[in-house]
């Protein structure tokens, strides 16, 4: 905004201030106007609040269009969570649009009643827009929904169809689930060889969990083919990743094992450890 200085003249609504006139130049636009100085500080006040409105306006349907990135989705919960009105203004506007990672956030917001009143059918139905857009995380969220009946009627099918869908996109926590689903026949019929074959998938991921599952599931052949061996790797595995209920298993195992399977398990498990990072 710049200022530029008018002939003097005499208020025309009395004092001692001169009049000033003022050009305000925006893009293509010039105001001319002439107020006082008492005036011209409220004006300039009203201005610079519409300026800012009018600039947060723009930025967010332009965000819209192009659609937001990770890094800005998350940016903008984390705003929006503690009340910042102009982060959740655009994210329902890309989410309105369209935008998959704007209607996960939103989805997220009303879960986690954080910016927004806690409401877990708006929760579900902006988890379910994402999520047939293939967006993995409102997959999860969808499934866990489903799974327990929150904010959806509890479907243990649905569940299990959202969690094989994200689970096929390497979402550990839904490779556990499914997994857990096809150990109890929840959802889906009961195959322990379907369970085994998940609980590895996030074994290899380095996931502590399912590493001490795909131990048990070797310890006592279910799903898989007994093996001494392999469950003991798996357990010394999980327990270098920090699940440390493997250690005891490991112990009971070493009573029934061969001291060369578990010298066996001890060289594989070291060698999976060279090359991978465990997470807990």
């Amino acid at each position: 905004m710049d200022a530029l200085p008018a002939r003097s003249e005499k208020p025309k609504h009395g004092g001692s201030t001169l009049g000033v006139v003022f050009v305000w130049s925006c893009p293509g636009l010039f105001i001319l106007f002439e107020t006082t100085k008492r005036k011209k500080i409220m004006f300039i006040l009203r201005c610079f609040t519409q300026i800012v409105f009018v600039s947060f306006a723009v930025m967010a349907v332009a965000s819209a269009s192009a659609g937001l990135t990770a890094d800005q989705a998350k940016t903008l919960v984390l705003q929006a969570s503690t009340g910042n009105a102009p982060a959740l203004q655009q994210i329902r506007l890309s989410a309105n649009t369209g935008d998959a990672l704007a209607q996960d956030a939103l989805g997220s917001l009303y879960y986690s009643g954080h910016g927004l009143p806690q409401d877990y059918v708006q929760a579900a139905q902006w988890f379910s827009k994402a999520a047939d857009q293939g967006y993995v995380n409102a997959q999860y969220y969808l499934a866990v929904m489903y799974n327990i009946g929150q904010g959806v009627p509890q479907d243990y099918v649905q569940a299990a169809q959202w969690f094989s869908k994200a689970a096929d996109q390497g979402y550990v926590n839904a490779r556990n689930m499914l997994s857990l689903m096809y150990n109890i026949g929840q959802g889906v019929p009961k195959d322990y060889a379907q369970a085994a074959q998940w609980y590895r998938r996030g074994a290899e991921q380095g996931y502590s969990i399912a590493q001490y599952k795909l131990g048990v599931m070797y310890n006592i052949g279910q799903g898989v083919p007994q093996d001494y061996t392999q469950a003991a790797q798996w357990f010394i595995i999980a327990k270098a990743s920090g699940y440390s209920e493997a250690d005891q298993y490991l112990q009971k195992l070493e009573a029934v094992a061969t001291p060369s399977q578990i010298a066996q398990a001890q060289k594989l498990a070291g060698e999976w450890l060279a090359t991978h990072h465990p997470k807990k």
